[in-house]
C-alpha cells in the first residue's frame, strides 16, 4: 500500500472530531483550520499540492496539485501531521459545523469517491485530492456543485464530513433515486448522477424545493446529509436579529416590529 496505515477514534456526536493514532513516520493530510490537538512528538507542516504525496518534485507538478484545490474553491494549502517520535501519537481534527464525520475506506470502491467540494476533512497521507469535471451540461448548470466536484483517490483511509445526520444508501442496478441536489454529500464512481426537473409550475414556484432533483441511477452506493451548511446559513440569516425584537411569537410578527419602529 502507498498511502499510510492508521488507527482512528470518532469522538461526540452533533459537533463530533476524529483521534487520529500514528507510528512513527506516520502522516495523515488536512483541511487548514480542521486541526484540534496533537501530542508533543507530531509536528506539523503547511504543503504545497493535493496531498498525495505523489505529484512530483518539480514546481510545475505542485502548481498543478495546488491548481486542483483552487478550482474546488479549497485553500492552496494543505496541512500534514507526521510523528516524529519514537511511540505512537495522536492527533485530532474536529468537524466546522454540526454534523457527522464519515468514515472511508478507499481500498473498498475501487480507490475513488467523488464528494462535494467542502467534504473533505482529513485523510491518510497517500490520499489525492483532486477535481471531478462533471460531463453533463444540465448537472454542470444546474447540480447545485457546478461543473466540478471534488474527487478522494487512493487506497488509504479518507474522512469527510456533512451536515445533519448522514444516511448511507445502497443502490441495486438500474435502482433510482432523487435527492435534493444540496443534499447530496458523496457517491461512488458507478453511480450514474444527472439533475431531473422538478416539474410542475406549482411546484416550481411555490414548492420550495428548488427547480431541479439530484437524479442517481444505481448500481452504487451515495451518503446522503439531511442538513446542508447552505440551509442552516440560509435560516440562520433569515432569522438573525429578529429574537429579541417585540414582535416576536406575537399575531404581528415583523409588521408589529415595522410599526413600533424597530423593523428599518
Amino acid at each position: 500500500m502507498r498511502s499510510h496505515e492508521i488507527d482512528y477514534w470518532i469522538h461526540g456526536e452533533e459537533m463530533q472530531f476524529v483521534e487520529i493514532e500514528l507510528d512513527p513516520s506516520e502522516t495523515v493530510i488536512a483541511e487548514p483550520g480542521s486541526f484540534l490537538m496533537m501530542d508533543e512528538s507530531i509536528e506539523m507542516h503547511t504543503i504545497f499540492g493535493d496531498g498525495s504525496g505523489n505529484e512530483g518534485q518539480g514546481v510545475l507538478g505542485k502548481l498543478m496539485g495546488a491548481g486542483k484545490r483552487i478550482l474546488t474553491g479549497e485553500k492552496l494549502f494543505m496541512t500534514s501531521f507526521t510523528n516524529q517520535g519514537y511511540d505512537k501519537a495522536r492527533v485530532s481534527f474536529a468537524s466546522p459545523y454540526p454534523g457527522k464525520i464519515i468514515t472511508i475506506d478507499l481500498t473498498a470502491f475501487d480507490h475513488k469517491i467523488i464528494c462535494q467540494k467542502d467534504a473533505f476533512l482529513c485523510a491518510a497521507k497517500g490520499v489525492s485530492v483532486g477535481i471531478e469535471f462533471s460531463k453533463k451540461l444540465g448537472r454542470g448548470f444546474f447540480g447545485g456543485e457546478g461543473f466540478i466536484m471534488q474527487k478522494l483517490e487512493g487506497d488509504g483511509m479518507a474522512f469527510l464530513h456533512a451536515g445533519g445526520y448522514i444516511h448511507e444508501r445502497t443502490l441495486k442496478a438500474g435502482e433510482h433515486l432523487r435527492v435534493d441536489t444540496g443534499c447530496l454529500v458523496a457517491l461512488t464512481q458507478d453511480v450514474d448522477y444527472d439533475i431531473t426537473f422538478v416539474g410542475g409550475i406549482k411546484n416550481t414556484l411555490f414548492g420550495g424545493e428548488g427547480v431541479f432533483f439530484a437524479s442517481l441511477i444505481g448500481p452504487g452506493k451515495v451518503w446522503v446529509q439531511s442538513l446542508p451548511f447552505s440551509r442552516l446559513a440560509d435560516r440562520l440569516v433569515a432569522h438573525s436579529g429578529g429574537y429579541n425584537r417585540k414582535g416576536e411569537g406575537s399575531v404581528l410578527g415583523g409588521l408589529g416590529n415595522i410599526l413600533d419602529g424597530d423593523g428599518w
